[in-house]
């Protein structure tokens, strides 16, 4: 295969030829990375490990603004680049060693040899490390979500995050069951070096699967802008396309209500006085609802679209918090996290595809990073707010809004945005 593929024929006929290839190779890294983060949670375990330093609501909230403002930040400024290479998978595999996969590698021995000596200075370098990788991943998963995209037809798209998100959090629940006796047996700090080196040894090799993808290039029509012309002409692209700007709004306010997600173990190891073994126990009724989350979203998905995957998510995401609200034991985290679970696999699924279908191919880079960026500014900001407001008033309170903020997107997903396959057909 050269470098320029010659015609629209043997594009298709080159993604025909590897689907079965690209399905697997690309199932595998899902699987292995998913696997991964049963061990990384920035929901469960991470919040744990910074309480080991500080008790600060807003130190704590630094974990979620990190994430989010990390990942979905950049993602606006690198969408043009993405859409002249000709080979998205330069951007995952090349750039994404580097830039996502080394910072977890280096996280396990820094925690080892300093976290009992130095601890504020494990704190920094955690937090370093933290922003590094997720920076990273910020700049390279535009072109991975081209590159899935471009290699996954959309009628298979809800099944393949689907199948290998199932496999990766089916496996992640022996993770998951895993991480409490971990962190029992071994005191502190042995036991979280243990879960980031399992954690960054899926990361890696699911790096390895996601190298062996087989993509033909595409040499883009458009012609090239400079930066500052392709900001100056992403106005005219939510002006012109009503039904994109409304979705944007309703993730605008989905993402503000999630203020309240990474203080929810917090809550309840303090409210209970719970340790990390039991409170870390949360991590595996979380992956349950994960797995099965992820198979029933993705076929549901690819039978009635994405939107009313999204309809569902933010209904639960109300919901759950509702019920931390009036949880009378810490018993009813264990079903909390379920549907935590559940939210956080139906919104990975089906908030990247659904924007896909908003346009076509050359311009779906911009739309990637349209529908990341401008909502992750408020995910970023959001745990920050959550944390200010747990602080002022109570953990209460702060979910009790989030609540509200939630069943008002959903108010405005359900009626105010049709559904893009449907308009398309």
């Amino acid at each position: 295969m050269t470098e320029d593929i010659a015609s629209d024929v043997v594009i298709q006929e080159h993604l025909k030829r590897n689907y079965r290839w690209n399905f697997l190779v690309n199932t595998m890294d899902g699987a292995s990375f998913g696997f991964g983060m049963s061990f990384f949670s920035s929901t469960i375990i991470l919040p744990l490990f910074v309480s080991h330093f500080t008790h600060s609501p807003l130190t704590i909230g630094l974990i979620s603004f990190l994430g989010w403002g990390g990942i979905f930040l950049p993602q606006l400024f690198t969408a043009n680049a993405v859409e002249r290479a000709p080979r998205k998978k330069f951007f995952p595999v090349t750039l994404g060693f580097f830039l996502e996969r080394l910072p977890i590698l280096l996280l396990a021995p820094a925690v080892y040899f300093l976290a009992i000596r130095q601890p504020i200075l494990t704190l920094v370098i955690f937090f370093v490390l933290y922003t590094w990788q997720n920076v990273g991943a910020g700049v390279i998963l535009v072109g991975w979500q081209d590159m899935i995209a471009k290699i996954i037809p959309v009628e298979k798209r809800g099944r393949f995050f689907g199948i290998s998100n199932f496999i990766g959090n089916g496996t992640g629940i022996l993770g998951a069951l895993a991480v409490p006796f971990i962190l029992d047996k071994f005191t502190f700090p042995l036991g979280y070096v243990f879960t980031f080196a399992v954690a960054g040894g899926m990361f890696l090799l699911s790096w390895v699967f996601l190298s062996l993808t087989r993509e033909p290039a595409v040499k883009s029509s458009k012609p090239p802008l400079s930066q500052s012309n392709y900001f100056r002409s992403l106005p005219e692209v939510l002006r012109r396309d009503r039904n994109f700007r409304m979705y944007l709004l309703a993730q605008i306010i989905f993402a503000l209500s999630g203020m309240a997600t990474g203080f929810l173990v917090v809550y309840s190891a303090q409210t209970w006085n719970l340790p990390d073994a039991v409170a870390s126990g949360f991590m595996v009724t979380l992956q349950i609802g994960l797995t099965l989350a992820f198979l029933v979203f993705g076929f549901l998905s690819d039978r009635k679209g994405h939107k009313l995957n999204l309809e569902i998510c933010m209904a639960l995401s109300a919901l759950l918090l509702v019920l931390a609200i009036i949880a009378p034991s810490p018993w009813w985290f264990f079903p909390i996290f379920f549907l935590r679970g559940a939210v956080n696999a139906g919104t990975f699924v089906s908030g990247i595809s659904i924007v896909y279908e908003f346009t076509e191919a050359e311009n779906r880079p911009t739309y990637i990073g349209l529908a990341n960026t401008i909502p992750g500014i408020v995910v970023s900001v959001a745990p920050l707010i959550g944390g200010w407001l747990a602080g002022a008033v109570s953990y209460r309170a702060m979910f009790l809004l989030s609540a509200v903020i939630g069943a008002a997107s959903w108010v405005l997903l359900r009626f105010a945005v049709r559904e893009p396959r449907k308009m398309k057909s």
